[in-house]
């Protein structure tokens, strides 16, 4: 038995090998069309053309470099509105679930979900810091990333007394809470507020 293991172990990693899912630098960079769709749409309803998906409405996703560029270009985006559109920079800090993620051009694509705390975008000597409450950060293989957040303000733009009061309040309706609903909404305004605090101090 153990005298096939070398020839069913390569059997395996061939199989695998076949059957991988491509890596981001070998998605093809043009957002994709469904022929088929689009032919039975215009066979059936040759009127109306086909609707279009969201994809259709997004720029394509540039190619990869082959070699790392200098700079990170960043896009941070709330649901009303946009903080940075395409704007090339040094580096950013974010603030995920697991701890403090620094970004750099040439970093591996990755997916990390934010937690409240402070985005730090570096320009040369110039470090801009934002308060987020929460979101997502999309780090592509192009040296991109894409930061959506719920809220985001400039840091030095909160009061710092109206915070520490905001954080007392929402610690004495966490003690006070009777019910899971109120003891959920009570810990995330401590979470943000205690967030805030940290950052407007530290």
């Amino acid at each position: 038995m153990l005298r096939h293991a070398p020839r069913l172990l390569s059997r395996a990693t061939s199989s695998a090998m076949r059957w991988r899912r491509p890596f981001s630098t070998n998605v093809p960079a043009e957002t994709p069309v469904d022929a088929k769709f689009v032919e039975s749409w215009r066979s059936t309803i040759p009127n109306i053309e086909p609707p279009k998906t969201p994809s259709a409405f997004m720029t394509p996703r540039p190619p990869t470099p082959s070699t790392i560029p200098s700079k990170l270009t960043i896009n941070v985006v709330l649901p009303y509105n946009s903080i940075f559109s395409a704007k090339e920079v040094d580096m950013v800090i974010v603030p995920a679930t697991t701890g403090q993620m620094g970004v750099l051009p040439g970093h591996v694509a990755t997916i990390a979900e934010l937690k409240p705390g402070v985005l730090s975008v570096h320009e040369g000597n110039d470090v801009t810091k934002y308060f987020v409450s929460g979101g997502f950060a999309f780090i592509h293989a192009n040296s991109v990333a894409d930061i959506i957040a719920v809220e985001a303000a400039p840091v030095d733009q909160f009061d710092q007394n109206l915070v520490q009061k905001g954080l007392a309040e929402f610690t004495q309706k966490l003690s006070s809470a009777s019910t899971d609903v109120e003891k959920a909404e009570a810990q995330i305004g401590v979470d943000v507020h205690s967030a805030l605090n940290a950052a407007l101090t530290g």
